[in-house]
C-alpha cells in the first residue's frame, strides 16, 4: 500500500501522462448543455466543449462536483493508500474545495483509518497542477503526508499565472464587469491580459493585438524568473498551434527545467473563451 495518494480536479489541467505517472485520482465538474451533462475531460474533450461554447453560449453552463464525487474519489484512493492529499481549485472562485471538504466529513466514520488532508491550491489551471504535482512528486520520493503538503504549500506560494483572453466577451460570467461591459469589450476587439493573486483572476491591462498580448506574458515571465531555471505549464484554449508556437518561444528563451503543453479547462474557458492562452510558472530555489 502506498503511504499517501493524491486526489485533486481536472480544472488542475495535468497533462494525462503525468496524472497516470503519479497515480492520481482525478474528480471532474460538470458541463451542461442544451440538456445533457458531461464530466470534464471525461466525457467531452476540452476543444469539443469550447466548440459547444461557441456554437450556443446562454446553453452552456457548469458547476462543481457535487461532494459524493470526492467520496468516490476517497473510498477508490483509501483501497491503495494509507493516507490522502486532496488538492483543490482556489476556493474563492468556486465550490469544489467545499464539496471536498463535505466529503471528507461524510466518510470520517467510514475511512476512520484514513487520514485526509484537503489543501486549497488558491489557484486554477496549470498552476494548481503544479501544486498538486509538486505534492505527488514528494510521495513519489517516498514523503509522508506532512511533507507532500509542505512540498505542495511550498509551491503554492511561489507559482504565476497570467493568460490573455481572444475575447472579453464571455468575462462577465466572472461576475467582475458588467455583461454590457464585456459586450462593447467584445465590439472594440480589445484582449483581457490577466493575472492571478489572492485566490482570485485580476485584469493586468488590454491590449488590440493578440501577438502584443503574447509578448507581454512573456515579458511579465522575464521579469519574474529572470534567468532561473523555470517549470512552465503553457495553457491553449481550442488554439493547439498558437500554444505551440507559445511553448515553443517559452523552450528557447528560458532556462526550462520542465515545460509542457495543456488544454485550458472549459471550466474556466466558460469565462474566457476560446482562443485564450496563457503560462503558468514557477522557478527553482
Amino acid at each position: 500500500m502506498d503511504k499517501v495518494g493524491i486526489v485533486t480536479d481536472s480544472i488542475g489541467c495535468i497533462p494525462k501522462e503525468m496524472i497516470d505517472r503519479y497515480g492520481i485520482e482525478i474528480v471532474s465538474p460538470n458541463i451542461f448543455f442544451d440538456g445533457n451533462v458531461y464530466r470534464d475531460w471525461i466525457d467531452i474533450t476540452p476543444s469539443e466543449a469550447y466548440q459547444l461554447l461557441e456554437k450556443a453560449p446562454d446553453l452552456f453552463t457548469t458547476s462543481a462536483p457535487p461532494p459524493e464525487a470526492f467520496v468516490e474519489a476517497y473510498r477508490k484512493m483509501s483501497k491503495r493508500a494509507a493516507s490522502i492529499l486532496c488538492i483543490t481549485l482556489s476556493s474563492k472562485v468556486s465550490t469544489v474545495h467545499s464539496a471536498a471538504l463535505a466529503a471528507k466529513e461524510q466518510v470520517k466514520d467510514e475511512l476512520a483509518n484514513t487520514n485526509i488532508v484537503v489543501l486549497d491550491s488558491q489557484t486554477c489551471t496549470g498552476a494548481e497542477g503544479f501544486v498538486v504535482l509538486a505534492g505527488a512528486r514528494a510521495v513519489a520520493e517516498g514523503k509522508e503526508l506532512l511533507e507532500a503538503v509542505r512540498a505542495a504549500e511550498d509551491v503554492r506560494g511561489k507559482v504565476d499565472l497570467i493568460f490573455i483572453l481572444e475575447t472579453i466577451r464571455h468575462v462577465y460570467r466572472t461576475g467582475r464587469i458588467p455583461k454590457i461591459a464585456s459586450q462593447i469589450g467584445a465590439w472594440l476587439s480589445v484582449k483581457p491580459v490577466m493575472t492571478w493573486r489572492d485566490g482570485v483572476a485580476h485584469l493586468r491591462c488590454m491590449t488590440r493585438s493578440k501577438e502584443r498580448g503574447v509578448d507581454l506574458l512573456l515579458e511579465a515571465m522575464h521579469k519574474s524568473v529572470g534567468d532561473k531555471p523555470v517549470h512552465v505549464a503553457v495553457h491553449h484554449a481550442d488554439a493547439l498551434e498558437e500554444g505551440q508556437r507559445l511553448k515553443q518561444r517559452v523552450e528557447s528563451e528560458f532556462d526550462c527545467v520542465e515545460v509542457w503543453l495543456t488544454e485550458f479547462s472549459p471550466i474556466m474557458g466558460y469565462s474566457t473563451g476560446r482562443g485564450t492562452l496563457g503560462l503558468a510558472f514557477y522557478t527553482e530555489d
